[in-house]
């Protein structure tokens, strides 16, 4: 039942209830319960919505628009080359840094070709290896995360994918130079945290990030893939909650009705998040930055009553 409809005959009992004199005070309760429940759930969908958007802005959008002199780098030296995850070198405020990001299309072939942002192993492990060279030259790590997920295929698991990932979580968490990271549009389970341990992770503020999607906790858990908004709202996946949650450090700002309404906006707004945090981490040595990653990442999961 929608939210329309709930409203709808929650007013005809308040109504019979006046007319009548009849005491409908539990049943209105329950009814206005499932008013703000399946308002919330609309809310939170609206979010999900926003953050799959065909226009919203991909990687490559704001690496245009923050970086200077973007240069591509292919392959992961052992496999081959990834297009769902790109990355490269460029200048930030005339600095060097490493980038990294998911890559969605906007058309029908440039999704196919992408794979729709998600990665295969070879794509994890080009991630890796770009920033085992940003160390070496240390250079600050900026990543984009924009993916529902690695990608589930044969070739992919037969190839190592839960490998591939374990290893990024491994060693990125152990890299001596800044890493930034921000989440533009979907952040899907290990497809995402393959390359979104950093020493500050955002959120824009209609991305989405969970270790499952909506329609997968539905099937699964709720056994019923109709009840994808339900299961949306339970997962609590929107970027003010999470802040919450302590699991990212801040929520960067779009405009009204979405980043795709202006691109430049978003972009500026990413780049001034960016610009403060280097500076800040620059300062400090790389053993402090190690110790207080590590620090962060084994406070995810403690639960105090």
């Amino acid at each position: 039942m929608n939210t329309e409809l709930i409203r709808k005959k929650l007013e005809e009992l308040k109504q019979v209830a006046k007319d009548s004199g009849l005491d409908l005070a539990e049943e209105i309760g329950v009814l206005d319960v499932k008013v703000q429940a399946s308002s919330e759930n609309e809310a939170v969908w609206r979010r999900v919505e926003l953050a799959r958007h065909p226009d919203r802005p991909n990687a490559m959008d704001y690496i245009s628009r923050i970086f200077d002199g973007f240069i591509e780098l292919h392959g992961d030296r052992a496999f081959g080359d990834d297009p769902a995850i790109i990355g490269g070198l460029a200048f930030f405020n005339g600095r060097p840094v490493t980038v990294i990001a998911n890559q969605k299309g906007r058309t029908f072939k440039e999704n196919m070709f992408r794979n729709h942002g998600m990665g295969n192993p070879e794509g994890y492990r080009k991630a890796l290896r770009l920033a085992k060279e940003a160390e070496k030259f240390r250079r600050p790590i900026i990543t984009f995360v924009d993916t529902a997920g690695a990608y589930p295929g044969l070739g992919a698991e037969e190839r190592g994918i839960g490998e591939a990932i374990a290893r990024n979580l491994r060693d990125f968490s152990q890299f001596k130079v800044p890493i930034i990271c921000i989440i533009i549009g979907e952040g899907g389970s290990g497809g995402a945290l393959g390359i979104s341990v950093g020493d500050k992770i955002y959120m824009l503020e209609n991305a989405i990030y969970s270790v499952i999607s909506p329609e997968g906790f539905a099937s699964i858990l709720l056994h019923d893939s109709t009840k994808a908004k339900e299961a949306a709202a339970m997962l609590r996946i929107t970027s003010e909650e999470l802040l919450n949650f302590g699991v990212i450090n801040g929520v960067i700002a779009e405009p009204e009705g979405g980043a795709q309404n202006s691109p430049d906006i978003t972009a500026s707004n990413i780049k001034d998040v960016i610009s403060r945090d280097l500076d800040y981490l620059r300062r400090r040595s790389p053993a402090v930055l190690v110790r207080y990653r590590n620090q962060k990442i084994r406070k995810f999961g403690h639960w105090n009553e």
